[in-house]
């Protein structure tokens, strides 16, 4: 949460003492001039300029909540850049005005004594309600990208509160604050924040389909960066650079960063020496002291005629009242009507659903609206045995998202499962017919996954034993100097480790030091970091000498050693076993079909086999589980392994030797490919269907 407290609180003291300074100047002029009765035209425009701020933070907010998941991304990436325009606006503006501010304002407020209390009124608004929209706004854009809203909204309250603080100081020449370079340091901190924002904006056209290429990973820093830890947290609070970006996203970022940063530093000026006398703290207006006009006189309580003249509280009570009435007519008219066809569900942490009808068999969208003051998950599922038909994984208090579920014949419930809270179940409805009610997910507990993680491991823990064993025979065969057995040997141990379904990072850091690659690394095969199987495959199949190889074997099998050592004691996620089964094949179509991990022997193939042969451990392990959750999908993911298995066997040659993947013709390729693509498609609903879920 507190990752997010500092741009909001950058924002909030940036505009909040923009806006002081305005109504600080205001003030000073009315004292100045001797019409302190005419300070409450003054605050009456700040209340109004106030209540609209809110009440546009107000529709902004209820205004995505009624929208589609789809349409408030699309929503909010659009502001969000709105947003960042209206910012950049300010920043240079206040940095080409700081200086003369005060002159401008005494001009106005001068002129305004003249043509009665509207005018000034009207200039206390509109001199407030600039910044109060543009902070409205850039407070909704960073919530947004927050995903919560408590450290944003602290952070913009502190930073108008120590805005407001420095305003009274510097009217009463309490505090001595060099303005220029104020808004210039501050300008600069928004310039970084808007860049991060630009890149949200983006990010969320894409999600939204607006902008393309959501799919196309500039980096991804999630393997070895924790995106949940302290300082990711941080850097994404106060900078939205996220430890996966798009590279449009990144582009964006870097483009709106870049000129911005240049113009800004290039347009600052070094401030004006101020005259000795002069004190740096807000600038007194200039405007003398003006007699009270010669028919000033207590107000009549009656116009000409008799008619009573309207009361003083009725024009502030007007301006602060009809921005609040304007929202809610919005609101009302944006609000959480179900779309054509859609059921309204409404779901509280105390009961859930306390009143719903039995839907039509057939394909039904459901608008769940979390009524309760928690945010919540909410699903529809059978009763009985708890089977998940739909589900909604967070649901925030007071907004409304849609849920799309198949309804067959059978019983149906909502279960509500509060933040913090025990979970609750409605009232059940029987549907009646006998149509498919499609695929309804057991939930599984970490008490579920223990028999299978356990499995897992002692699967790998037996693979790890045996690649040691042929890891020190290939080391052997190098310090012999038989270069043909080290040859033979090596893809006997490659092998080994390529079916404990090392993908994806499973072993962490020893991943790298054991099978790295050279892509990437600055120097590529001839980088020092690049180390493991294939290192060692390079120095074999390019003629490296004998001297040249023991080093990389001598490190790839104490790597082996010590993950061995380590593999007992290394975390693992039970989320991660479902994973593995659609990972390992995926590596396999992007490294191994591709060739594009070979670095020379031409065992690509070979490799792929013992891919399928890791992922077939992986599907016996949860065969149980997928057994009574996903029958089907078990059947089909077994009997597409296996013909995908069968293929790349038939693509060795009589003698048994396996052939490098570009060497194979291309209609043999093409199978391959679209073998392995249809394999992919069955395995990828696993890691839902088995994916660890809260029961409260």
């Amino acid at each position: 949460m507190w990752s997010d407290v500092v741009p909001n609180l950058l924002i909030g003291l940036r505009e909040g003492l923009e806006a002081g300074l305005i109504v600080s100047i205001l003030v000073a002029t009315l004292v100045r001039a001797d019409q302190r009765e005419r300070l409450p035209q003054v605050w009456t425009g700040v209340l109004a300029a106030a209540a609209l701020s809110v009440s546009f933070g107000a529709v902004l907010t209820f205004a995505a909540a009624s929208m589609s998941t789809k349409a408030q991304e699309g929503f909010s990436g659009i502001l969000s850049l709105i947003a960042v325009g209206f910012v950049t606006i300010m920043i240079f503006w206040m940095r080409r005005s700081a200086r003369a501010l005060s002159g401008e304002i005494s001009g106005k407020v001068t002129a305004a004594l003249t043509l009665g209390p509207g005018i000034l009124v009207l200039t206390a608004f509109l001199a407030v309600a600039r910044e109060g929209l543009e902070t409205s706004l850039f407070v909704w854009t960073t919530t947004r990208g927050a995903g919560e809203s408590v450290g944003p909204l602290v952070g913009a309250a502190a930073g108008l509160t120590l805005a407001a603080a420095l305003c009274v100081g510097m009217y009463r020449r309490a505090v001595k604050i060099n303005l220029t370079r104020f808004f210039t340091f501050t300008g600069i901190g928004l310039i970084v924040i808007a860049s991060g924002v630009t890149g949200y904006g983006l990010r969320d056209l894409q999600e939204s389909t607006i902008l393309p290429g959501i799919g196309t990973t500039a980096f991804d820093l999630g393997t070895s960066v924790d995106p949940s830890s302290w300082y990711a947290r941080l850097v994404e609070g106060i900078f939205n650079i996220t430890t996966r970006m798009t590279v449009l996203q990144l582009v964006g970022y870097l483009a709106y960063l870049i000129p911005v940063m240049a113009l800004f530093v290039r347009g600052i000026r070094p401030p004006r020496p101020a005259p000795a006398d002069a004190p740096a703290a807000l600038p007194a207006a200039e405007v003398p002291k003006q007699p009270a006009p010669a028919e000033a006189a207590p107000e009549p309580t009656s116009a000409p005629g008799g008619a009573r003249r309207v009361p003083r509280w009725v024009l502030p009570v007007t301006m602060i009242a009809v921005p609040a009435v304007a929202a809610g007519a919005a609101i009302l008219a944006l609000g959480p009507a179900a779309g054509s066809g859609d059921t309204m569900i409404e779901a509280t942490s105390g009961s859930c659903v306390t009143a719903w009808d039995a839907p039509q068999p057939g394909r039904v969208t459901f608008t769940v609206r979390n009524t309760g003051a928690k945010a919540m998950e909410v699903r529809l599922i059978e009763p009985a045995s708890g089977a998940i038909h739909a589900e909604i994984e967070l649901l925030a208090p007071g907004t409304s998202r849609p849920l799309s579920a198949t309804i067959g014949g059978g019983t149906y419930a909502w279960q509500c499962l509060p933040d913090g809270g025990d979970p609750v179940v409605s009232a059940s409805r029987r549907v009646a017919g006998s149509g498919d009610g499609g695929l309804a997910i057991i939930p599984v507990t970490d008490e579920t996954m223990s028999a299978p993680v356990d499995a897992y491991r002692a699967f790998v823990s037996a693979g790890l034993a045996t690649l040691a064993r042929d890891t020190d025979t290939l080391r052997a065969d190098v310090e012999a100097g038989d270069l043909d057995a080290a040859r033979r040997d090596w893809l006997t141990a490659h092998l080994d480790y390529e079916r404990l379904g090392a993908a994806y990072g499973t072993f962490g850091d020893f991943d790298a030091s054991i099978n790295g690659r050279p892509a990437g690394l600055p120097g590529g095969v001839g980088d020092p970091d690049f180390a493991g199987f294939h290192r060692v495959e390079y120095g074999l199949w390019h003629g490296e000498s004998v001297d040249s190889l023991k080093a990389p074997v001598a490190t790839l099998a104490d790597s082996v050693a010590e993950l061995a050592k380590a593999f007992p004691t290394q975390e693992f996620d039970s989320n991660d076993l479902a994973l593995r089964t659609h990972e390992i094949l995926e590596n396999t179509i992007e490294f191994q079909l591709t060739g594009s991990a070979d670095q020379g022997s031409g065992t690509a193939l070979a490799t792929a086999a013992a891919n399928v042969d890791g992922t077939r451990e992986l599907l016996t392990i949860i065969a149980p589980l997928l057994t009574t959750r996903a029958p089907a999908t078990l059947a089909a993911s077994q009997r597409q392994l296996d013909a995908f298995g069968t293929l790349l066997r038939q693509t060795a040659d009589p003698a048994g030797t396996w052939i490098a993947p570009d060497r194979l013709p291309l209609a043999d390729r093409q199978r391959l490919n679209g073998s392995l693509g249809a394999l992919l498609e069955t395995l990828a609903p696993i890691p839902d269907v088995l994916e660890i879920r809260n029961t409260g």
